[in-house]
């Protein structure tokens, strides 16, 4: 069993370009999906915009990006990024999220997603947004 964290950060219709550009600075393989792709297209603003990617090189570094969905409020230092719990055992990774949301207010609920068996996603006692999944074959 193991258990990371990694920078997950939020930006309005930039997370291509900064995934690519981060991908250029520090290597790496860079995968990336789209609301259209993921099937949840809410605004047809958002269709070609990033729901999740990330960049993950072979001497450690690791960083995801979005960008956050027309309806959901954000700007520039407010909804900056997330961090993002991720193992790969299910009840290692639901162990976590029961005290980790003691305080704090569940934002989307550990459930199964059509890319992970669990995601959820949680504000905690101290108003750190965290996001929580088990690492797939799909992420």
């Amino acid at each position: 069993m193991s258990v990371t964290t990694v920078p997950h950060i939020n930006l309005r219709g930039q997370a291509r370009a900064a995934l690519a550009f981060y991908q250029a600075v520090f290597g790496g393989e860079l995968t990336q999906v789209t609301y259209a792709q993921m099937g949840n297209v809410q605004d047809p603003a958002d269709a070609d915009h990033i729901i999740w990617g990330q960049v993950v090189a072979a001497n450690g570094f690791r960083i995801m990006a979005c960008d956050v969905a027309a309806a959901t409020a954000w700007h520039q230092g407010e909804n900056a990024f997330f961090v993002s719990l991720r193992g790969n055992d299910a009840d290692e990774i639901a162990a976590q999220w029961h005290p980790l949301s003691e305080g704090g207010v569940i934002q989307q609920p550990l459930a199964p997603a059509p890319w992970t068996p669990l995601y959820g996603r949680l504000k905690d006692r101290f108003g750190v947004v965290w996001v929580v999944d088990v690492a797939s074959a799909a992420a």
